[in-house]
């Protein structure tokens, strides 16, 4: 009832309602009820990737909002609300370093609980013209540091305080007055995101509902106390193109680029020096741990380097007509190609 026309129901040949998960905490409660029984196991952080389905008004801008997605999910289990708000902090400063690692500059935002429940929520998102969300914020909060931070609890709680101390609501929170009041004209910033995740603290509103318990120190039942923690892995593929795609080019983040480097010949029917090169290239990179591909489609040139703008990986190693016998052309993307011999080319990938 809470989650409304979003979730998508079904019912079977009996006519029996069922649906489909659009999300997953009733489930895992279920499952930590069934196997921890003590205070001694806690905490607990369960997690699982699979594909989650709702009932979406609009599905729309490829795999950003579907009907069908592909969720990281991890839920937290306590014995208290101190233990459970630094768990809440540990997925936060989590979170942050998991989407500075794709490339991504990711704001917490507080948010809604909507249907989950719970009195605690931020969503993280980054900055895209093409957004869904609408941002409120004061533009100090993209200037907070996050590798000062380190994962014990009074950094975590330092770091979560420095990000509350500025503005930052989606449109769902956003209120004028409050804006004008918290946040100076000239630090005021309205513009777009994408929201690449969500964490939730709902204390025990599952735990209590649904009976799940542990025996505490002095041998009382008590109801555990749940966060939920959510990444939308396929989304997160199209946020990273929306954050990453200028003027035609696409760089992957090296995180999660599906090759680290290709390598280009110009392939001539009459002579397959630079092909021959080329396989030796590949053969040296792979025997050296690097993940690597090798196009050797017979076309221009200037198309391959057309399409491999297009696909985004993220160093290239170009033989053509400035390769000399030790040295090619080497070239990160966005960025002004080098004559480098392969020993330094390696080097610089390794690294």
């Amino acid at each position: 009832d809470d989650y409304g026309e979003e979730m998508l129901r079904i019912k079977d040949r009996q006519g029996r309602e069922m649906l489909y998960g659009p999300t997953n905490e009733e489930l895992i409660t279920d499952v930590f009820r069934s196997s921890v029984k003590s205070y001694k196991s806690l905490p607990q952080l369960l997690y699982h990737i699979q594909w989650k389905f709702r009932d979406e008004l609009r599905p729309r801008f490829g795999i950003m909002r579907c009907r069908e997605f592909y969720m990281k999910d991890a839920y937290s289990f306590d014995l208290s609300e101190q233990d459970a708000v630094i768990s809440y902090n540990k997925m936060f400063y989590a979170y942050l370093k998991t989407f500075h690692r794709l490339g991504l500059k990711s704001i917490p935002m507080k948010a809604d609980t909507g249907p989950i429940g719970g009195d605690l929520s931020h969503e993280f998102v980054i900055l895209a013209d093409t957004g869904e969300s609408k941002i409120f914020a004061d533009k100090r909060i993209f200037e907070v540091p996050i590798d000062e931070y380190k994962n014990e609890n009074n950094s975590l709680l330092k770091m979560r305080n420095e990000f509350s101390k500025f503005y930052a609501v989606t449109d769902e929170k956003f209120n004028q007055e409050d804006f004008n009041k918290n946040v100076k004209k000239d630090n005021q910033i309205q513009t777009k995101g994408i929201e690449v995740g969500h964490i939730f603290y709902f204390g025990d509103k599952y735990s209590k509902s649904m009976n799940c318990s542990v025996d505490s120190k002095d041998g009382k039942k008590t109801f555990v106390k749940m966060g939920s923690y959510g990444i939308g892995v396929s989304r997160l593929v199209a946020a990273i193109i929306e954050a990453k795609f200028i003027n035609q080019k696409m760089k992957w983040p090296k995180s999660v680029s599906p090759f680290e480097v290709v390598i280009i010949p110009s392939i001539n029917k009459n002579d397959s020096s630079s092909l021959d090169k080329a396989h030796t290239i590949y053969k040296e990179l792979k025997s050296k741990g690097i993940d690597v591909l090798l196009d050797d489609i017979e076309e221009n040139i200037s198309n391959k380097f057309k399409k491999h703008d297009l696909l985004g990986i993220p160093y290239q190693i170009i033989i053509g007509s400035k390769s000399t016998n030790d040295q090619f052309e080497f070239k990160e993307v966005e960025k002004d190609s080098q004559m480098l011999d392969l020993n330094n080319i390696i080097k610089i990938l390794k690294n």
